[in-house]
């Protein structure tokens, strides 16, 4: 039986994890068919899990023995900490979001998944990692099922398998690790053995690295209205925070990351499907993230954490206004949208809040945030990556801070009138966007959580950083307005925008119909052998036992009949001792 290890001298709600409430109320919603008990729980389980993030002490406790192995449930430091209360916040938005929706499993599988990403962001070691890892994405992809369409199902179980496969390379890399190093303990980790290898890659998809990013796109806009806000709080920010754990300073990942930046900002231009514009940015703001953590510096680390916080809300609040869009109209498609603005008032206001922030306007959460992050990326001399990351801020302006709010709520007016978003989810958008200017204009709260405690050393607000950056706005807006202008702008199409995976979803298609032509063949020459041999076998049997036979030419009547006696004698001993 486990023993949970008590010698840590610290109290009962210091040793507990903050994903414990979640995780129980997840699975009493999963249980309970009253709506009012659920949607209690889904507010109150967030609200424990901040109590018990409040009293938690800095150390690791919580140990577990489980088959001779420590496990550590609870890792409480500078990273964990940060991460943690993010996590905490996204699931109590998640749940005032959701408060008109009377789907049981959704509410089970919200809760279940914050408390998963919970259980992950405290874990001491790979094996209880690993363990959150899966059940986030167990729990995660009902998120996706219960849009209930075909196209939802089919992203879901293409997600499932991606995720599931993340879990096993992660499993995989870790009994590795321990053969190697005889700990699975989850600290920093060696990419260039066979086991840190591993694990980078079960990072890397979760994080959505290029080339492993379509899951993201796919899935993601064919979730449920509030489906879709809660995916985008809790697996790609885990998986930045499992990277800053283990890989904070390999440098692959600052190349890496500054390509996360860039790609995304062209397929984000032509894209019809307003959340799907939103999936890409994902992957454009992660790519920050990732390449902070690749510079692997104090300043850097801190950016990446923040800048992590930061998206958590401001995309979670483009999510929800995208999703009230999709509540009241049934659609996120630009060509179907525009003149949103003179019935969803508030709804575009947040939006317009939410495009501010991540576009990092000042006294916007990522005006403080980001900048962090190019500080690190120009204090260390790579300035290839500086202009990528530079030339990623302005797209991030013109698909996420222009091209959503613009195309949803005013460009051309679509005629359609429908009725404000209900009130919880303009409450929730509230509070998202009273936080988003918050950090912006008081960032030294954020700035006290920092994983490392240099940052009464970083200033965003000073006059060269305001400038710079407002030049880089006014610059992009003018671009925007111009190409809009000239008519040079690409319009919104109703059409299907292919990216990588078309590559290996081709290629499997390919390989299918050429593995099926190849066991059609080879079941057809099988088939001709089978055929000529049975034939074969006929002859020799005619030949044998036909009244022309062998046997009736050469054997007398008399010899015949003991013939026959001896083979049923020899059938009926056999049958006896079969019995």
């Amino acid at each position: 039986m486990p023993e949970l290890a008590s010698d840590t001298g610290v109290g009962f709600w210091a040793m507990l994890s903050p994903a414990v409430p979640l995780l129980l109320a997840g699975f009493l919603c999963a249980a309970l068919p009253y709506h009012q008990v659920r949607k209690g729980l889904m507010l109150l389980a967030p609200v424990a899990a901040l109590f018990v993030w409040l009293s938690a002490e800095l150390g690791s406790y919580g140990s577990i023995e489980v088959a001779g192995l420590t496990l550590t449930t609870m890792r409480f430091d500078g990273l964990s900490r940060i991460f943690g209360l993010a996590f905490v916040i996204a699931a109590f938005l998640n749940g005032i979001y959701a408060l008109h929706e009377r789907s049981r499993l959704s509410d089970a599988s919200a809760l279940i998944y914050a408390g998963a990403g919970l259980g992950a962001v405290f874990a001491g070691d790979l094996i209880t990692l690993f363990v959150f890892w899966e059940l986030a994405a167990m729990s995660s992809v009902f998120l996706i099922f219960a849009r209930g369409t075909t196209s939802a199902v089919n992203a879901g179980l293409r997600y499932l398998a991606i995720h599931v496969a993340s879990g096993a390379l992660l499993l995989a890399g870790a009994v590795i690790h321990f053969r190697a190093v005889g700990s699975f303990e989850f600290g920093a980790l060696d990419p260039n053995t066979l086991g840190g290898g591993l694990i980078l890659i079960a990072f890397g998809v979760k994080a959505a690295f290029p080339l492993l990013h379509n899951w993201l796109q796919d899935a993601y806009p064919k979730a449920t209205a509030t489906g879709a806000v809660v995916l985008s709080a809790f697996t790609t920010k885990l998986a930045i925070y499992a990277l800053a754990r283990g890989f904070a300073g390999y440098e692959p990942l600052i190349w890496i990351g500054a390509v996360m930046t860039v790609f995304p900002v062209f397929f984000a231009v032509i894209e019809n499907d307003l959340r799907r514009v939103l999936s890409y940015s994902i992957n454009n703001q992660l790519g920050f993230m990732v390449c902070a953590v690749g510079i692997g510096t104090p300043l850097a680390i801190n950016g990446a954490a923040a800048h992590a916080f930061a998206d958590i809300i401001f995309k979670g609040l483009l999510f929800m206004s995208m999703g009230a869009v999709l509540h009241r109209v049934g659609t996120t498609r630009a060509t179907e949208l525009g003149g949103l603005f003179k019935s969803m008032p508030f709804t575009a206001i947040f939006c317009i809040i939410g495009a501010m922030s991540i576009s990092a306007f000042p006294l916007f959460s990522a005006f403080v945030t980001k900048s962090m992050i190019l500080a690190a990326v120009a204090h260390e001399g790579h300035w290839i990556v500086f202009l990528m990351l530079l030339f990623a801020s302005a797209g991030v302006l013109e698909h996420a801070g222009i091209k959503i709010p613009y195309f949803a709520f005013f460009a051309h007016d679509s005629g359609r009138r429908p009725k404000e978003a209900p009130w919880n989810m303009l409450l929730a958008m509230g509070i998202a966007s009273a936080l988003c200017i918050g950090i912006g204009t008081f960032p030294g709260w954020l700035y006290s959580l920092l994983p490392v405690s240099v940052a009464e050393h970083y200033h965003p607000y000073t006059g060269e950083h305001i400038l710079t950056q407002m030049q880089l706005l006014v610059a992009a807006v003018f671009a925007f307005s111009f190409l809009m202008r000239m008519g040079v702008y690409p319009p919104e199409k109703r059409a299907t925008i292919l990216d990588f995976d078309w590559v290996y979803r081709r290629a499997g298609h390919s390989l299918l119909v050429w593995t099926d032509v190849i066991l059609q063949r080879l079941t057809g020459h099988l088939g001709a052998a089978m055929s000529r041999a049975l034939n074969r076998a006929d002859g020799y049997l005619h030949t044998v036992f036909s009244p022309s036979g062998a046997l009736r030419r050469t054997v007398p009547n008399g010899a015949m009949a003991i013939w026959t006696a001896l083979i049923l004698g020899a059938a009926l001993i056999l049958s006896l001792l079969a019995s």
